[in-house]
């Protein structure tokens, strides 16, 4: 795919992957159907993860999804006890809080932008730990390395969501305009390309859809998404990007650091040492 395009599906306020389904259940987590539609979309082999007052969160043959009740069939409605009234009013308070967060952030001055590591106070090259597992002895973020890092936040996809089950995913958290994190695109697209069956790589961002998009980039050929809450970045603490998190297939993280600095070579081997 070239940079990203208008014409990838949005996902709406998602998490992506692994842990990224942590969202308030009330309900009868796990009920399949054999299809659910919504809209023009038809949906096969669902199993309900969550759903709340307004959303329903699920699985489906090709991956993850999720949909506002209201947009479902009224059988269905009814199947999730979805209240029109109830909705609207949650739908309501979500819009106001919306509103206030963006009201107090443009009554703050302009945050520093985070600062790009540098090669004279960054990280050397990986050495291998008593395991023979790439570290980096320096990082710019908490490290969550042998452990589930928080759940991964995508507020909107610029590109078509990634189906990340039973693989691998790193995680590079960048910016438009951060000059080291342009230089990693093309080794990122080359570790997509070389293990597109077994990793998902994503860019993930916290500035706005627009700004990403009238940024001139080199093609992006990996997924990339934006939180301009910026949720997942302050709960892993970065404080310098690039920043990158590679999640075996059972959520835990295997590297972390620049990404540069993960090589096809290291991330071939991490891949048959932790298949699951």
């Amino acid at each position: 795919m070239e940079k990203w395009r208008p014409l990838a599906k949005r996902a709406r306020a998602g998490f992506i992957a692994l842990q990224l389904l942590a969202v308030t259940s009330r309900l009868r987590a796990g009920d399949f159907l054999p299809t659910l539609k919504i809209g023009s979309e038809i949906y096969s082999n669902v199993t309900v993860t969550s759903f709340t007052a307004t959303d329903i969160y699920f699985q489906h043959a090709q991956g993850l999804g999720n949909a506002k009740l209201k947009n479902l069939a009224l059988e269905d409605q009814k199947h999730f006890r979805f209240d029109a009234t109830k909705s609207h009013a949650v739908e309501l308070q979500q819009t106001a809080a919306s509103q206030r967060y963006h009201q107090e952030i443009a009554a703050r001055k302009p945050a520093p932008k985070p600062v790009a590591p540098t090669d004279e106070d960054d990280s050397v090259p990986p050495v291998t730990d008593d395991n023979g597992d790439p570290v980096v002895t320096k990082i710019h973020a908490q490290t969550f390395r042998g452990q589930r890092p928080p759940p991964i936040i995508v507020d909107q996809w610029l590109t078509p969501a990634p189906v990340a089950t039973g693989k691998f995913v790193l995680v590079d958290f960048w910016a438009t305009w951060c000059g080291p994190c342009r230089l990693a695109i093309p080794h990122l697209n080359a570790l997509q390309a070389k293990f597109k069956d077994r990793l998902v790589v994503i860019g993930l961002s916290n500035e706005t859809p627009e700004d990403m998009r009238k940024a001139a980039l080199p093609p992006v050929n990996y997924y990339v998404g934006t939180d301009p809450q910026a949720r997942t970045r302050a709960a892993v603490q970065v404080k310098g990007i690039p920043h990158a998190i590679l999640m075996d297939p059972g959520g835990v993280v295997r590297f972390e650091g620049q990404p540069i600095y993960l090589e096809a070579a290291a991330l071939e081997r991490l891949m048959a040492k932790y298949p699951n």
